[in-house]
């Protein structure tokens, strides 16, 4: 059955045959976006949500999305989706962060302008029939310092437009390593020398508890006298009150907002105040980025209904088309370790590290760690994914850590696990042969070869004479038909496991029987998703 999306803003017409073309069923009702309680009433019959702004997939509206898989955003922001919301149920939040940079951009370089030459009052007092050309007097931009503040997408546009209009440019930003910036053209700096020295101060960096009032009163008060500041970024990432008091006072010179702490914006401290050019969150409003968007999220959202290819998640590991085919035998195992760590563990999990050796640590380790976690806390909670397991599993307070190492025995790569509890320490490794199918090569540090069954028994024992023998007539007398059988051990007389691959459930009173044994310390049933 194709997968069906729901598309409930506007998106144009190419965007929605996108999703034909690509073998899902899609649903264009842009006006539901505005209808919460219609939407709210038949969202559990799709796969899919296709959104812009209008849309507020809220946390009331997620629970009743019982089916909902991803929701896709056609632009970068995502205030109007509760991200922790979709992330505890699975759905992954997808946004275009590439489709309107360079409109926004050019926007945030378009407000400069403005700001810098007074254009938009000097248009309303020249319409009114005046001509006051002494009483807006502007500066240049060229020759002049630019700092920006966040040089990622936009960001770094920006910097390459303010370079080719001659300014020097600063930039501020946590993540920019001295070779990108050298290679940007660009002055990496701390913020406060930033605030310092700058002509015009741009803002492109996202809302989160770090950022928000980047530019407080405090930050302000730093700046240089006739700095001029513009935000197409995100609203309270600047004090917008104690902006408007500098403004007064005439230590900022101007300011040039797109974007505000309240939207729609119908009051704001900068409305009125001299020189300050405000425009209707119009970063991301040209033709061209909204077409562009639109198509991005068609495209994103049907390779991973489709293909199970991820883009631009918000809230889960990327996972390119070209490497899911790959990646997707090895996520299989990363599960199939999870789960047996999950049904095994008697006792609160503590610590989990995975090893990834050989092939598996040049592969997307950040999707394959989402797999087996999801798979080690089902046994727990039945409708974890790789989307709300890693949230799961933090907020649990777990401590988690991954190791990458290469290639150190005969197998090309494998993937183990051990967790910790506060009675053990228990370890399960894998791999994937070219039959594509998961195998278990060691547990408790034993060495064994074990193909992954449906539902298997999972034996630790001492190593005793019978034991086989033992084993076979206790499942047989119970009706219980073995298809295979493989066996490790420590030493002789040491610890020894056993893993039994069998034709259906087995029942308590036989796994009791087993245990009755004084040599089998434990005989654990097993069911793994095979499919």
């Amino acid at each position: 059955m194709a997968p069906r999306v729901l598309v409930s803003d506007e998106l144009s017409e190419t965007a929605v045959q996108i999703f034909r073309d690509r073998g899902v069923e899609v649903d264009f009702q842009p006006q539901l976006g505005k209808d919460k309680d219609k939407l709210a009433e038949i969202i559990a019959n799709y796969d899919g949500l296709a959104i812009r702004s209008a849309t507020k997939a809220t946390e009331k509206l997620i629970a009743a999305a019982t089916n909902l898989k991803v929701i896709g955003r056609a632009g970068i922001g995502v205030d109007n989706v509760d991200i922790p919301a979709a992330s505890k149920r699975g759905i992954i939040v997808m946004n275009t962060p590439f489709g309107n940079s360079i409109t926004t951009a050019e926007h945030a370089i378009a407000l400069m302008f403005a700001v810098a030459r007074q254009i938009p009052a000097a248009d309303v007092s020249t319409q009114a029939g005046k001509w006051e050309k002494s009483k807006f007097m502007g500066v240049e931009i060229t020759g002049k310092t630019l700092g920006v503040i966040g040089a990622g997408n936009i960001g770094s546009i920006v910097c390459s437009r303010a370079i080719g209009l001659k300014m020097h440019v600063l930039a501020y930003d946590p993540f920019l390593s001295a070779e990108r910036a050298q290679e940007m053209g660009v002055t990496k700096v701390e913020l406060d020398e930033l605030l310092a020295k700058a002509d015009f101060i741009t803002l492109h960096v996202p809302m989160t508890d770090k950022t928000r009032g980047i530019l407080s009163k405090e930050a302000l008060a730093k700046t240089k006298p006739g700095v001029r500041i513009i935000n197409c970024a995100r609203g309270g990432l600047v004090d917008e009150a104690a902006l408007a008091e500098a403004i007064k006072s005439g230590h900022v010179a101007g300011a040039g907002f797109d974007v505000f702490e309240v939207e729609p914006a119908k009051e704001s401290p900068l409305f009125g105040l001299p020189n300050v050019v405000c425009t209707p969150h119009l970063g991301a409003s040209t033709t061209e980025a909204q077409e562009n968007v639109a198509l991005q999220v068609a495209e994103q959202m049907s390779d991973y209904l489709v293909k199970g290819a991820v883009s631009n998640a918000i809230n889960m590991p990327s996972i390119t088309a070209e490497e899911a085919p790959i990646l997707k035998p090895f996520i299989r195992l990363a599960d199939v370790l999870g789960s047996f760590a999950g049904q095994v563990t008697e006792n609160p999990i503590k610590a989990i590290e995975i090893l990834y050796d050989g092939v598996t640590a040049t592969m997307n380790t950040k999707a394959l760690t989402s797999a087996l976690l999801a798979g080690l806390i089902r046994n727990q909670v039945s409708d974890v994914n790789m989307v709300s397991a890693p949230i799961m599993i933090k907020e649990k307070g777990i401590v988690l850590s991954e190791v990458k190492r290469d290639k150190t025995g005969v197998y090309d790569g494998y993937i183990k696990l051990t967790v910790t509890t506060e009675k053990q320490t228990r370890s399960v490794a894998g791999t994937v042969f070219s039959d594509g199918k998961p195998r278990f090569i060691q547990i408790k540090g034993i060495n064994m070869d074990a193909d992954v069954g449906q539902n298997m028994i999972y034996i630790s024992n001492t190593d005793v004479p019978g034991m086989i023998g033992f084993m076979g007539t206790t499942l047989g007398n119970a009706g219980v038909n073995i298809a295979n059988f493989q066996l490790g051990r420590e030493k002789e007389g040491g610890d020894a496991i056993a893993l039994l691959y069998v034709d259906g459930m087995v029942d308590k009173a036989v796994l009791d029987q087993l245990t009755a044994n004084p040599a089998i310390k434990q005989a654990k049933p097993l069911t793994f998703n095979v499919d």
